[in-house]
């Protein structure tokens, strides 16, 4: 039986430590390549794995994952080839996968059908980083409908009122940015990130998982104390992108993937939040 959002974080809570979840962009650098870069992520300790749709306009994401979406969207990869390849890869696999996406390919498709195929493909949860809470509704009936968990993301500058709400909305896990950017921007282990994070697990019903300039396993150590599981993206997309060829730079990727998963054991701190 496949495992939901909630057990793979369960069972890394079970086991003392955060969960861990890297970030692929669908069909970078070629679709097969995409699907073994997933499949090695699991082998590599992944407790759950995010799939990006590539998109023309992706304002969360910073350049190294901007340049390979462009790279995929320019090898022919669309919404519907992603989810394809999701199908692929969770016949495969145990641990969930979620997609990434912007409300632009939601729209065009269609909430009900998009949720739909994405369920088909054995998706666990979307993360749509541009869709407001306001505005939720048709997308989050379509996705219940679906059995599909809809994380939404909360950063530094979000008020209390609105950091509940938020985290009263998600389900699988609230999406915690580290830091007031977009992805791959330089990450600051400081005070204030364990204090913040602090505060989100106080109010969130969830776990709390934190991404964005993660980049080491030095920083996904520090954080493993402060958060239920941490996301990186950009440091192994990047890996990919300067390798001279695909399978070289998935071998890296997937070389500090099993660094990152290692340092996610936790460690005590001063700010830690509840657990």
């Amino acid at each position: 039986m496949k495992r939901t959002i909630a057990d793979a974080f369960r069972r890394a809570a079970d086991s003392d430590r955060a969960a861990f979840m890297p970030f692929v962009t669908g069909g970078f650098p070629y679709p097969q390549t995409c699907l073994e870069l997933l499949l090695g992520l699991e082998r590599q300790g992944a407790d759950l794995i995010e799939l990006g749709i590539p998109f023309s306009d992706p304002l969360a994401d910073g350049p190294v994952i901007q340049h390979a979406s462009q790279l995929a969207l320019e090898a022919g990869a669309t919404p519907e080839a992603v989810l394809e390849l999701a199908a692929e890869a969770t016949a495969r696999m145990q641990a969930p996968l979620l997609l990434m996406t912007y409300c632009n390919p939601v729209l065009r498709m269609g909430p009900a059908e998009f949720a739909r195929r994405a369920a088909r493909a054995g998706v666990a949860g979307v993360i749509i980083p541009d869709l407001p809470p306001e505005e939720a509704q048709p997308w989050l009936e379509a996705a219940r409908g679906q059995g599909l968990d809809t994380v939404f993301m909360a950063a530094p500058t979000t008020p209390p009122d609105r950091l509940e709400r938020v985290a009263e909305l998600s389900r699988g896990f609230l999406y915690y940015v580290s830091l007031t950017g977009v992805t791959g921007s330089e990450l600051s282990l400081d005070r204030g990130i364990g204090e913040a994070l602090a505060r989100a697990r106080r109010v969130s019903p969830v776990p709390v998982a934190v991404g964005f300039g993660v980049a080491t396993p030095a920083q996904a150590r520090a954080l493993a104390g402060m958060a239920d599981g941490v996301i990186v993206g950009s440091a192994l997309v990047k890996l990919v992108l300067e390798a001279p060829q695909a399978k070289q730079g998935v071998a890296a990727a997937l070389a500090l993937a099993g660094q990152l998963a290692a340092a996610l054991g936790k460690q005590r701190f001063l700010h830690e939040g509840p657990n």
